[in-house]
């Protein structure tokens, strides 16, 4: 479960002089993770050095001699590692040294389905993940998954899908609402013609008017199709065609009370995606604006003529486009001089704020292939940065990687692929940067949800977090403060079994090696053992819980010592207790014999207590 793996020591080589290649094979329990930390290295251009994930579906590249240096610390989502290296020299061998220790794996945190959530019980193997749907939407797929224990263990099903149930309809006194794309049906059930076509009616209340603004879509140019019309029929002018027409920027007013929208889809290799925002607003009134991922600020919240709205964006986004102020002109036909903005998440940036948020390129839509993207994070030079990773969801041909210092040659004090559940690291200066960057040449390109990072200004801490006594038990620690490496050693009161690890480490990223332990009741008594020569029965037969009656009996020949049945009682302290001892089966012979003696041994202390007592009175 812990180990060392050293460079070979060339004294004790048998000809120290000639090229080298050696193996190392490391294999912890199933469930369990091997983390490596680099301890020494250095190499020169004449070898290398590589460490390997094994067990998937083909050998993984962890890290190599390039991405590797001191303090590093090496995980691995598997039960099998294996260290690669080779040297072409002849002499002076370079060296190296990690220490290795198993971990618990876990599964990726689930990702929460698009107009949905999900609930999890726990990420280990056992824990479930309940998946559901906001109003309006369906879940499609399996609605619980169990995280499987395996080799590198994964949730039971994939994550389902919420879809819309609704194509189509009219929305009458439509005041603030949303229309989004419906699920296409499957080709089978159509023989001819467009799979999905869709139409909405959406009515606002006499004396109002409509805007809609377009939120998201994507639609395929060749075979996917969105008109919108200022009126309630397929015949009222037309506002907007996607064969002809860009998507507009501030999206559409409507003449009238009325916009009527067509959707027409026929395609099965490009996701349909829609969503388009509604709010009806009066004729003496602007609409309400719309910023994704920011908020803005209003004169007056009715915004009638006149007034003035700021907008700012949320942690993360930059504003683009359009202008940070705008208001409402024109009394005789009251609408914005300006358009509202866009909050866009971007591919690096500057940061020197005490709190802050860094988000993958276009969060929350998925990153696109080829970026490379450095964030630059600063604060006062006697503090130290805290990132709290809320969600990493990348493809393992992409890399995210945590510097400790201004630039790209600082420190490496973490680098990740694929999917993680929540951590956190510690900076070990005031200067963090941090680095992303997609595969350009990945052939097998799928969207990803990117990261969520939120850093905050830190007091300098060198040790982990303190962990709260656990109820009916204690700790032990290895050290006075709780540093790296410091090991928690958990004990339960007597009557109480401990559930988890007893044994915790605080690692090289300054978290601990896993939750601590509870401890719990033991509800039952210890096996009372089978008697010789003879016979028990159990009452109730599983177990031998509080209120268990256990009887005995003795074999022909054989008679018993002791009560012919025990019961298991419950205590407030300790652990339950048998009401007497087992008894014995004892042969009947010897019974006879043994009463017969202790008679004649009675009867002659008591001559013999007389004869003294005679002695004494006549003296």
């Amino acid at each position: 479960m812990e180990g060392i793996v050293e460079s070979p020591d060339p004294l004790s080589s048998s000809s120290p002089f000639s090229p080298l290649e050696c193996t190392y094979s490391i294999t912890v329990y199933l469930g369990y993770g091997v983390e490596i930390q680099v301890k020494k290295v250095n190499l020169s251009k004449e070898e290398s050095l590589t460490i390997l994930e094994l067990g998937g579906t083909a050998p993984e590249l962890l890290a190599n001699e390039t991405l590797m240096s001191e303090g590093q610390v090496i995980r691995s989502s598997t039960n099998q590692v294996q260290i690669h290296y080779k040297s072409l020299k002849q002499a002076n061998h370079g060296v190296f040294s990690f220490h290795y220790q198993a971990f618990l794996l876990s599964c990726s945190f689930p990702l929460s389905p698009e107009s949905g959530g999900v609930t999890v019980t726990d990420i280990h193997p056992g824990g479930q993940a309940h998946f559901h749907c906001d109003p309006g939407f369906e879940v499609r797929g399996h609605e619980v998954a169990t995280c499987l224990n395996s080799t590198r263990p994964k949730w039971s099903t994939p994550e389902p899908q919420c879809v819309a149930v609704s194509c189509g309809g009219w929305i009458r006194n439509a005041s603030v609402g949303r229309i989004l794309s419906p699920t296409l049906p499957s080709a089978s059930n159509h023989s001819s013609g467009s799979n999905l076509s869709c139409h909405w009616l959406l009515e606002a209340k006499e004396g109002h008017r409509l805007h809609l603004h377009f939120e998201r879509v994507a639609l395929d140019e060749d075979n996917d199709k969105l008109i919108v019309r200022s009126g309630n029929s397929s015949t009222a002018p037309l506002l907007f065609d996607s064969d002809l027409d860009d998507i507009p920027e501030r999206g559409f007013v409507s003449e009238g009370m009325s916009l009527y929208v067509e959707l027409t889809a026929d395609s099965s290799s490009i996701p349909l995606l829609l969503a388009l925002r509604y709010e009806a607003f009066d004729g003496e009134h602007c609409y309400e604006p719309y910023l994704p991922h920011g908020n803005f600020s209003s004169s007056d919240i009715t915004f009638p003529l006149g007034t003035v709205v700021t907008f700012s964006c949320s942690p993360g986004f930059i504003m683009e486009q359009g202008s940070g102020v705008m208001e409402c002109v024109d009394p005789n036909d009251p609408h914005w001089n300006e358009s509202e903005p866009v909050c866009r998440a971007l591919c690096g940036g500057e940061l020197t704020d005490t709190v802050g948020t860094v988000l993958s390129p276009d969060w929350p839509q998925s990153y696109s292939k080829g970026q490379d993207c450095v964030w630059q994070i600063h604060v006062s030079e006697d503090k130290r940065i805290e990132l709290d990773i809320q969600i990493l969801n990348i493809r393992h041909n992409d890399i995210l990687t945590l510097f400790d210092g201004h630039d790209l040659t600082s420190h490496v004090i973490g680098q990740y692929l694929g999917s993680r559940e929540r951590f956190r690291v510690v900076s070990g200066g005031s200067e963090v940067t941090i680095q992303f960057q997609s595969d350009p040449d990945d052939s097998t390109f799928i969207l990803s949800q990117g990261f969520l990072i939120h850093y905050r200004e830190v007091e300098p801490n060198d040790t982990c977090p303190a962990l709260p006594q656990i109820e009916f038990g204690w700790s032990s620690s290895s050290h006075p403060s709780l540093v790296r490496g410091s090991v928690l050693t958990y004990q339960c009161q007597p009557g109480y079994d401990i559930v988890g690890s007893d044994i915790i480490t605080c690692q090289w990223d300054l978290s601990w090696s896993n939750n601590p332990p509870t401890c719990v009741k033991i509800q039952q008594c210890p096996d009372p053992g089978e008697v010789v020569n003879g016979a028990r029965s159990v009452h109730p037969e599983s177990g031998f819980a509080v209120g268990t009656v256990v009887r005995f009996t003795c074999n022909q020949g054989y008679q018993l010592e002791g009560p012919n049945q025990i019961s298991c009682h419950g205590r407030d302290t300790g652990m339950p207790k048998w009401s007497d001892r087992s008894p014995k089966c004892v042969c009947e012979y010897m019974l006879f014999i043994f009463v017969h003696m202790m008679r004649y041994v009675r009867d002659c202390l008591s001559k013999l207590i007389f004869y003294q007592l005679t002695i004494l009175t006549r003296s």
